[in-house]
């Protein structure tokens, strides 16, 4: 299987996520599911159907945290320098709009496009790997053509 890049935020993250799942949603779901048992009749209760269904939601995701977090690899971008490439922190102009965005490109786990995390799998992360401080890049969004100018990268 290939490793799932990641920054060391995003691992921390995910490991916090997973902890809480299995250390506090979990035994209280256990526990919901056997106060609904001693209400009686299962089929016609609501609160064990319920409490079954988050129980099925909870042990999904944890399975998954535990899927991704196997594959992950930690790529720390301070120890990385150059072009656009994973981890880097990117300040760009839109073209049309003069309006300024910074984001961050990161691996899919953690992507949060409104807290700047770009998915290095999107569109625009993908326009913006090689490239340097100066260059404009054009990318396809589902909104049309668009036209950034890369203004700064950082590591961080």
């Amino acid at each position: 299987m290939d490793k799932i890049p990641m920054t060391r935020a995003g691992n921390n993250a995910l490991n916090d996520e997973l902890k809480q799942l299995k250390s506090v949603e979990r035994p209280a779901v256990i526990k919901a599911i056997a106060e609904a048992r001693e209400h009686g009749d299962l089929s016609e209760n609501a609160e064990y159907h319920a409490a079954r269904e988050k129980q099925s939601f909870i042990e999904g995701r944890v399975k998954e945290l535990e899927g991704i977090l196997s594959l992950a690899e930690v790529i720390d971008p301070t120890s990385l320098s150059g072009t656009i490439k994973f981890g880097a922190t990117v300040k760009l102009v839109d073209e049309d709009t003069d309006e300024e965005k910074t984001y961050q490109i990161v691996g899919e786990p953690e992507a949060d496009i409104e807290a700047g995390k770009l998915n290095i799998k999107s569109p625009l992360a993908r326009a913006l790997i090689g490239k340097e401080e100066g260059d404009s890049v054009e990318v396809r969004t589902p909104g049309g053509e668009k036209a950034y100018e890369i203004l700064e990268i950082n590591w961080v």
